[in-house]
């Protein structure tokens, strides 16, 4: 099975007041020791899927910067990650190559390394198109700089234009609202995705929310319901203007679907790297690589367990994660490591799959895993069903439009159910 790449950029010009991510402002003398650390991660790659019990597949069809935002690098340094990545790896003729950027930092030298390194894919991080509502979360960018990097990514020949919103930001309202997602449907960008505020302790706005604050205007964000309703306008919007729904926050005019991110609702590998960045590979066809692989991380528990709890039969794959800090990564700090059983595997299928509005195929589930594991969901369907969170079209499940608000209700019920 084909990889996809995942390259982590933890850098940026400024920390948005609602970001949750292991990114950060840092100085630019530290974004070359970064990335030829990145660069020699990237070579060593197959060392690195062994020692993690994992299946090494050096043929890639999907890369993806993203951040943090990989465009303030300059273009020597985006070059040479792209360069390192094309030495390490086969990639396909029709290799998606995603990267993210901050409106206003397409400088020319960018725009130009970005085409000449074959990335046909760019991801802007609008988040709001009314001024006042991206300055009060840190953005720098104006509603023109939007417009006018899309230009000139178009004029260069790269059509393939995702566009970020958040629903939920501080001081926006059901008229702002609409207007960041008619200038979406207006910019004609072939995919929009859309975000719900998340308030957590993860990020300053979040924190301030959580203890009743003012800061960071969090006295103007709006409340859950009326976020609630801005992502069911969003759907309406966009899907009646041919953007269409495909995951629960991801919407693409047909064929244009972000094949990167597919990968990790569907199962398929991926390897990730530099700060906080995760992977998935197909466990090791080598039962001895597998478990020794756990005998050096005994100390992670979710999905498996030690060596003498669980075969390597009962092994369907390997997940690890690099460090979320930029100096334990610098340093060396090991990887997180997790071997995932027969009955993770199982769960991730479920609620994974159900992000998806194609939903999820239970004969597929079936012949997977068995058809016990199918019988052990029945009460839990039927139960969703008759509250208007699960629909059901002959042996598939998907989410209703409610469900998609309540998702991670439906997610924790198909948590723990039995694999044959």
């Amino acid at each position: 099975m084909t990889l996809g790449l995942y390259i982590s950029v933890p850098f940026c010009r400024t920390k948005c007041s609602y970001c949750n991510f292991a990114s950060d402002v840092f100085s630019r003398a530290l974004f070359q020791n970064y990335v030829e650390r990145v660069c020699g991660d990237i070579e060593h790659a197959s060392i690195t899927a062994e020692q993690m019990g994992g299946d090494f597949e050096n043929v890639v069809n999907t890369v993806y910067l993203g951040g943090g935002t990989p465009t303030v690098l300059d273009s020597a340094q985006l070059e040479q990650l792209f360069v390192t990545i094309r030495q390490s790896f086969c990639l396909q003729p029709e290799t998606e190559i995603t990267v993210e950027c901050a409106p206003g930092t397409l400088t020319p030298k960018v725009l130009d390394v970005l085409l000449r390194c074959g990335v046909n894919r760019v991801s802007l991080g609008v988040q709001s198109f009314v001024d006042a509502e991206a300055a009060a979360v840190g953005r720098l960018h104006k509603r023109t700089t939007v417009f006018d990097d899309i230009e000139r990514l178009r004029a260069a020949g790269l059509t393939n234009i995702n566009i970020d919103l958040i629903a939920g930001l501080p001081h926006q309202t059901a008229e702002s609202w609409e207007q960041s997602l008619t200038d979406a449907i207006a910019s004609a960008a072939l995919h929009v995705s859309v975000y719900m505020l998340e308030v957590d302790e993860d990020s300053r706005l979040g924190r301030e929310l959580i203890a009743g604050g003012t800061r960071y205007h969090a006295h103007f964000v709006p409340d859950e319901d009326t976020t609630a309703e801005f992502y069911l306008e969003a759907c309406k919007l966009l899907n009646g203007a041919g953007v269409q729904q495909y995951e629960i926050s991801n919407f693409a005019r047909e064929g244009f679907e972000s094949r990167h991110n597919l990968k990790y609702w569907t199962r398929q590998p991926y390897f990730g790297f530099g700060v906080d960045a995760h992977s998935m590979l197909e466990a090791s066809a080598d039962p001895y690589i597998l478990l020794s692989a756990e005998e050096g991380h005994l100390h992670e528990r979710y999905g498996s367990s030690a060596p003498c709890e669980m075969t390597a039969a009962n092994i369907e794959a390997v997940r690890f994660s690099t460090p979320d800090s930029l100096d334990e990564y610098l340093a060396g700090k090991p990887l997180n490591h997790t071997l995932v059983s027969r009955q993770a595997a199982l769960e991730e299928t479920l609620f994974l799959g159900l992000r998806l509005t194609r939903g999820v195929d239970l004969k597929k589930v079936t012949a997977e895993f068995g058809a016990d594991a199918v019988s052990a969901l029945a009460a839990s369907i039927k139960e969703f069903e008759e509250i208007g969170l699960l629909e059901r079209w002959d042996e598939v499940i998907r989410l209703t439009p409610r469900g998609r608000l309540l998702s991670n209700e439906v997610f924790e019920r198909f948590i723990a159910v039995p694999a044959a």
